[in-house]
């Protein structure tokens, strides 16, 4: 099976394709990816590197030509590529409507073009804005609270919408927050982790009272795996929630990353609320259940501890972004300089 990853250098993308190629021998992997500031090669090992099953491709989604050109060459498609950080959004726009949306929309014309088995697009909890109802189905409001959020939407419904007018085979997941190893140290749980290493402040927005449901990047990439290998009729045209239907606050985030690492609780440090901030996120697992046969696995309590484990052994994948890349250090200036 030949299988197309977009955005595959990424945080969930790259620990699913290390887990596809550790466990799915007749699969051969495609990554393709444009390697911004969040990409990295070094989410690869040597292992993956050696691997004949596995091919890297740099490049853009947006790419017509590229593209169509991979398109040709594989059966199944998983669409992880996109801009993904919240703040960044509300800083600007701009790449997230480009690359969110017209990145999508390049995608979704190609597979129209060359036919593949199955398409799979991941989607995200954040185009539910905060709960109105417990637990969030997939039938609850699409209610976007950032622009990330809105051009998710906008893909998420574009996708479905070549499901419903071309009848292609396009699966669309949502899954909850993610975290775990490889996740790129901007986001809340290793910018907390690697923070208290290097006794710096813990930024917490508001009150820290944000509930989210947190699921183990391993239980994500497994219930992609799963929608990859169900019969493809079974799962065409349906979107799936993919979460633990357990919610976990900031402020107890923050104590254990601070308990974990022995460090006092003066590192914690209450910041200015960012604008349009979802209060409450939590899934309904039924659908996953039913269609993947999928239920996470790891509690977050032990999903957490493996996760700062993973950042204090290696300090070096962490420290060459802090250090290393300018983007980094230029968002983190200026955007907590001004909360």
């Amino acid at each position: 099976m030949r299988l197309l990853v977009t955005g595959g250098a990424g945080f969930i993308g790259s620990n699913f394709c290390r887990k596809i190629l550790r466990e799915e021998r007749d699969y051969r992997v495609v990554v393709l990816d444009l390697l911004t500031y969040c990409g990295n090669l070094d989410n690869f090992t040597q292992k993956e590197w050696e691997n004949p099953n596995f091919l890297f491709v740099k490049g853009d989604i947006r790419d017509r030509e590229k593209v169509e050109g991979l398109m040709r060459t594989v059966d199944q498609v998983v669409h992880f590529a996109a801009e993904t950080h919240i703040d960044r959004s509300i800083q600007n726009s701009d790449p997230f409507v480009s690359t969110d949306v017209v990145g999508t929309q390049v995608l979704l014309e190609a597979i129209r073009k060359y036919p593949v088995e199955r398409f799979i697009h991941i989607s995200t909890s954040e185009v539910y804005g905060s709960a109105v109802s417990i637990p969030m189905s997939e039938d609850h409001p699409l209610n976007a609270q950032s622009p990330y959020a809105a051009t998710k939407v906008g893909a998420d419904r574009l996708a479905y919408s070549f499901y419903f007018t071309y009848r292609l085979p396009i699966v669309i997941l949502r899954p909850f927050n993610n975290y775990g190893p490889n996740q790129y140290p901007e986001k809340l749980i290793p910018l907390f982790v690697t923070n208290a290493m290097e006794n710096r402040p813990l930024p917490v927005y508001g009150d820290g009272k944000n509930t989210r449901d947190w699921i183990y990047v391993e239980d994500c990439c497994e219930a992609v795996l799963s929608a990859l290998k169900e019969d493809v009729k079974q799962v065409q045209g349906e979107v799936i929630n993919i979460g633990t239907g357990k919610e976990v606050n900031v402020r107890t985030i923050t104590d254990t990353v601070l308990k974990r690492l022995h460090k006092g609780k003066s590192l914690r440090k209450f910041v200015k609320d960012r604008p349009g901030h979802v209060q409450r996120l939590i899934s309904d697992t039924k659908k996953a259940k039913e269609i993947l046969n999928f239920s996470a696995k790891t509690e977050f309590s032990k999903g957490i501890l493996k996760t700062i484990d993973w950042y204090v052994k290696n300090k070096k994948w962490w420290n060459d972004i802090k250090e290393g890349r300018k983007e980094y250090r230029e968002f983190y200036e200026r955007w907590y300089k001004e909360r």
